[in-house]
């Protein structure tokens, strides 16, 4: 194994340095470190490795008795409120505004809070050892984790953003949202959002990189 944490999570050119076996090795490790008590969310970017690498997260999670809960493409930050709201650990697949050709996976602490230092560490160690080492067999049966797809992400964030405001509106402003192929593309077009502001235009259009950049028209600073 030659990838290591950074500051956002681990990184790598997918399918090469990110491979399915490592991300499967980690997500038994994350399992080791974080628990199973709660299911994991799990959530993505639009880059095409994205459901490959998923797939072996999920698997790695399963294979040591956690459920996962699925949402999907969403933005990081969606991630973190669904995760927090279940009181759940989390996982985001996502390299940012790396090189299309990267993926990453991102670790949430149970709560959707970022993971700390120590436990990072030791979901570090972990994935050496099952990166180097034959892991022993896990559960079987019922004690075999299960994934189920959650409908409803999107929207349940963008409300909770939308409350964040507390009733105060955008009007007067015209927004131009260009996600790209960015994970942002649902949340930023969702009709709750509809109500803040005046949409001057909104696309997704083909970008080599995820991104979802918000200009404003008028006021600066939004």
């Amino acid at each position: 194994m030659t990838l290591r944490f950074g500051t956002d999570g681990i990184r790598g050119v997918a399918n090469r340095e990110l491979t399915p076996e490592l991300v499967t090795a980690l997500g038994r490790a994350a399992v080791r470190v974080l628990g199973s008590d709660k299911p994991f969310v799990v959530g993505r970017d639009t880059r095409r490795s994205g459901p490959m690498i998923e797939a072996a997260l999920v698997a790695g999670l399963c294979a040591e008795g956690a459920n996962v809960v699925l949402v999907g493409v969403v933005p990081t930050p969606a991630v973190a409120h669904l995760a927090r709201t279940r009181d759940a650990s989390g996982a985001v697949i996502s390299a940012s505004h790396n090189a299309y050709t990267d993926n990453g996976v991102k670790l949430f602490a149970p709560g959707g809070r970022k993971i700390p230092d120590e436990l990072e560490r030791q979901v570090e160690r972990e994935l050496t050892e099952l990166a180097t080492v034959a892991p022993p067999p896990g559960p079987a049966g019922t004690g075999v984790g299960v994934a189920s797809e959650l409908r409803g992400g999107v929207d349940e964030y963008v409300t909770h953003v939308v409350g964040a405001l507390e009733g105060r509106r955008l009007d007067g402003l015209h927004v131009v949202v260009d996600c790209g192929n960015g994970a942002a593309f649902r949340a930023a077009s969702a009709p709750t959002n509809s109500a803040l502001a005046d949409p001057l235009n909104a696309r997704s259009s083909k970008s080599p990189a995820s991104c979802c950049c918000v200009h404003s028209r008028g006021r600066a600073g939004l």
